[in-house]
């Protein structure tokens, strides 16, 4: 026997024992894997049954308002029109209770609950049908002393009562269930990295043996051959390496930010709700899970600038105007140890761009700049008309030759290695200290000058400084004039009741929170769980000055309803909202023409600029 048949029998021996051991033990591995996820699983199950119950308790409240809003507008208008939410509500609310009482009869405490609200909510029904009998009647002045008595508001908040007690204690079912869903949850998450480790384990057993083998066959028969092989191979890995690197620090940076986000949101909400006794506390920790809540949505639309998805309004701007509008701004953002100077090209070329999102990206800039500048220092922000030749456009991946309008940022701080600038775009990288920066603003700058065509340079020296170049392609025509913006310090602009806004939204939840937003914010507001239901509304109602509708939805999305209502009421203003960019309003990136959207998710003052703006005809 050769000595190479003889290396080429032990390997393979070898190579099968190990792969058979780790199969075994993956085997186990993935089966008590199986059984932890049937019983994740059940109790996602039941946490689900649980939340759709307090969401039918939600929804049997908001009914009731519905009846109230269709009573509301019968007794002012006298047109019948208006008896769509109470003839709505009358239809639903049997319905509701029924399917309410049977999730309830295994839980004996909610009995006695809801028979009171059954009772209330007939009572206030009644009252509700009594005065709208009454104003067909003609007796308009004996229905609206019915309604003067306050006995129908005593009514709705006895139903308010026993639907937020009823809804408390769903909320503790919850929370068990949660905590017994997380549980098991947990339990599978770490069968699952047992399994990964031991999949990879094994992969690195078999990459190991086959290697091994291969290498001692070619040291056999030729050592040369040998080598380069193993060159070869090591240069493979360390690509894989690098890879698997990249792609391990952005999974790792975006848990780690979300779990923090979450963190506050949830221990905020769980104090809240230990201190309602006290509304002072209960509401500094509802702040707390709002500012939580909120850098998510941040990090989210980060990540959605880094990956070059976010939906961009373009329009010219005059890039010199809007550096000089920032200066106050910058002036508040990068404190007094930091002197701002900026220098203006004179004829500088407008810009097809996203202007706030622009501002946006020249703040991370200079904040970056002054966070490199510990002890203080100078920044400055140059405009300029730049050419990017054929020569350098042969070089830089992405990159057009043509004219572009430059803005530089330049500070004087400690500078960069040749390290971290490989690697100062890479989403999560970040050089500052643990809280101190989540790595992804410099990424988010990247993301959106490349999402609009444009491109961005670094250049550093250790102990000299940085400067930044971020090129955005020219607009050959004229720029457009900046809105000032007006940022009001008394809270959101209130609506009218007069005005009628129609909500579509596919997801109750969702729905039920938009909703009640503007009706907080003053507007008499109808909704409708999808197309279908929304165009009869509009057949029905005399009058709606503003339908608001998610994008994607089955079967009929957002753009194809506004366009069927279009075709009923012309004049009909439209506000879209998604969460999603890729869809029916967005292209490569950037909204359509004339489109006004509200991006997911949203704060009621986000909502409320919004809408003024829709009913008015602007772009806010």
């Amino acid at each position: 026997m050769t000595p190479v048949l003889s290396i080429v029998r032990s390997e393979r021996f070898r190579t099968l024992a190990s792969l058979l051991a780790g199969m075994a033990l993956v085997i186990a591995m993935i089966a008590a894997t199986i059984w932890y996820s049937g019983i994740g699983r059940q109790a996602a199950v039941d946490v689900r049954r649980a939340v759709e119950v307090r969401g039918l308790q939600t929804e049997v409240l908001s009914q009731l308002k519905d009846a109230e809003t269709g009573q509301r507008g019968y007794l002012l208008t006298g047109e019948e029109a208006y008896l769509q939410p109470l003839d709505s509500a009358l239809a639903n609310l049997s319905t509701m209770m029924t399917a309410l009482e049977s999730d309830l009869r295994a839980e004996p405490a909610e009995t006695q609950a809801m028979a009171r609200l059954k009772e209330v909510a007939a009572q206030r029904l009644s009252l509700v049908t009594q005065t709208v009998s009454l104003r067909k009647d003609n007796r308009l002045k004996e229905a609206m002393a019915i309604v003067t008595s306050d006995r129908g508001k005593q009514l709705m908040d006895e139903a308010r009562q026993v639907v937020a007690g009823m809804t408390a204690r769903q909320d503790t079912l919850i929370a068990l269930r949660i905590q017994k869903s997380d549980d098991a949850w947990r339990t599978l998450q770490m069968m699952i990295v047992a399994s990964a480790i031991a999949l990879v384990a094994l992969a690195g057993v078999a990459i190991f043996t086959t290697n091994s083998s291969m290498r001692r066959m070619a040291s056999a028969q030729h050592e040369a051959e040998d080598a380069l092989l193993q060159r070869d191979s090591a240069e493979a890995q360390l690509r894989q390496s690098q890879r698997i690197q990249a792609v391990g620090q952005l999974t790792g940076g975006i848990a780690h930010d979300f779990n923090n986000m979450l963190a506050i949101v949830i221990g905020s909400l769980n104090l809240a709700k230990r201190r309602l006794g006290d509304p002072v506390k209960a509401n500094q920790y509802l702040d707390n899970a709002m500012e939580g809540a909120r850098r998510g949505a941040e990090l989210t639309s980060r990540l959605l600038a880094f990956s070059r998805q976010q939906p961009l309004d373009p329009r010219p701007t005059d890039v010199n105007r809007l550096v000089a509008g920032m200066s106050e701004l910058l002036r508040r953002t990068l404190g007094e140890n930091v002197r701002v100077e900026t220098v203006q090209g004179g004829g500088v070329w407008p810009t097809f761009i996203d202007a706030p999102q622009l501002e946006s990206a020249l703040v991370n800039l200079c904040v970056n700049a002054r966070d490199a500048m510990p002890g203080g220092g100078k920044l400055t922000i140059e405009t300029s008309n730049a050419h990017l030749d054929d020569a350098y456009a042969a070089t830089h991946i992405d990159v057009k030759a043509g004219q572009y309008v430059l803005v530089a940022v330049t500070d004087t701080g400690t500078g960069m290695s040749r390290e971290v600038m490989e690697r100062a775009f890479d989403p999560f990288y970040t050089t500052k200290g643990p809280g101190k920066g989540t790595g992804l603003g410099l990424s988010q700058v990247y993301g959106f000058v490349k999402q609009s065509g444009g491109h961005i340079k670094l250049y550093s020296e250790i102990g000299q400084g940085t400067t930044v170049k971020v090129y955005l392609p020219r607009h050959f025509g004229e720029a457009a004039t900046l809105e000032t913006r007006n940022e009001s310090a008394t809270g959101p602009q209130r609506g009218s009741a007069e005005t009628i806004i129609l909500v579509v939204e596919d997801d109750d939840r969702v729905r039920l929170a938009a909703v009640e937003s503007l009706r907080e914010l003053g507007y008499t507001v109808v909704h409708a769980n999808g197309a279908t239901r929304a165009l009869e509304i509009i057949d029905q109602t005399p009058r709606i000055d503003l339908l608001f509708t998610d994008v994607v939805m089955p079967e009929t999305n957002g753009r194809q309803l506004a366009d069927k209502a279009r075709a009923k009421r012309p004049d009909l203003k439209v506000l879209f909202t998604t969460g999603y960019t890729q869809n029916a309003v967005v292209h490569n990136g950037i909204l359509d023409p004339g489109v006004s959207m509200l991006q997911k998710p949203f704060s009621i003052e986000a909502l409320a600029a919004k809408v003024h703006a829709a009913l008015n005809g602007q772009q806010a």
